[in-house]
């Protein structure tokens, strides 16, 4: 983590009181992360995963780091449309609203081989859990968040930017998380939306693509980068693809005049000139 996104100022600061976070996908890993530096920085937590186990895990882990930290949690796959929207709902029934959702969960198979020997189940059960999954909690947010004028972070990769083989799946997936937060920004204008690239990562969802993992990219990167963009630090960054690997006050520095003026980080139908 570098100083421009360093969380510590939030935890001082307690920039999050009184905002409530949902974040699905938050058993492990990233997930974890973003709801303790969440809670750290005074915020109310709503946990959401497809165990009730792990769960009650990371319940645990956040309050023994922070005994007054208000946790719910809520089983939820989050391609189930009825599970999503219980979530939400029990969310704003408990804590009264909600402010940011961190749409991390997803899922990825091995990037071994071209797609059509692979199972084409498989390829669709991608798409389902990183874009429908991703939508399902939004369509049901958006109300709640309309009115507290919130923030999404969708939890999203450089594959959604790159062509490789093996990774067809995966990286249609993540390109479509990029539009969707386009059609988010102009139907919504109220609500600020990032999609992040968290950076290569040493969770179990890289191991089981069989990512080449950067040892010096952290589960603390991400998270932070979370914080400050939901902030408001960064909010010309809506609805654009972001990288948590980025020096974000290098881009805001050298490039933010750059980006609005021409509408970059977008995605485009590039044009000879």
């Amino acid at each position: 983590v570098y100083p421009t996104i360093d969380p510590e100022i939030h935890y001082e600061h307690q920039t999050f009181k009184g905002k409530v976070v949902l974040i699905t996908g938050a058993s492990r890993g990233i997930g974890l992360e973003t709801a303790l530096q969440y809670a750290r920085a005074g915020a109310s937590l709503s946990l959401a995963s497809r165990n009730q186990a792990t769960l009650d895990e990371s319940k645990h882990v956040i309050l023994q780091e922070m005994p007054s930290a208000q946790v719910l949690t809520c089983i939820a796959d989050v391609v189930d449309m009825d599970a999503t929207e219980r979530a939400v709902k029990a969310t704003v029934a408990l804590f009264g609203r909600l402010d940011i959702l961190v749409a991390n969960a997803g899922t990825i198979r091995p990037m071994n081989r071209p797609f059509a020997t692979k199972d084409p189940g498989g390829w669709w059960s991608v798409i389902e859990v990183n874009l429908r999954g991703v939508y399902n909690f939004v369509h049901f947010s958006i109300p709640e968040l309309q009115k507290t004028k919130g923030q999404i972070v969708i939890n999203s990769s450089m594959a959604a930017q790159l062509r490789v083989i093996g990774v067809s799946e995966y990286g249609v997936s993540k390109f479509a998380l990029g539009r969707l937060a386009e059609f988010i920004t102009i139907e919504y204008p109220e609500i600020k939306v990032f999609t992040v690239h968290p950076g290569l990562i040493d969770t179990a969802l890289n191991t089981t693509g069989a990512a080449q993992v950067v040892n010096e990219d952290n589960v603390a990167l991400p998270a932070a980068t979370f914080l400050y963009l939901t902030a408001g630090k960064a909010d010309y960054l809506s609805g654009r693809f972001t990288a948590a690997t980025w020096d974000l006050g290098e881009v805001e520095r050298d490039w933010k005049q750059k980006i609005i003026d021409q509408n970059c980080l977008v995605s485009k139908l590039a044009i000879p000139s």
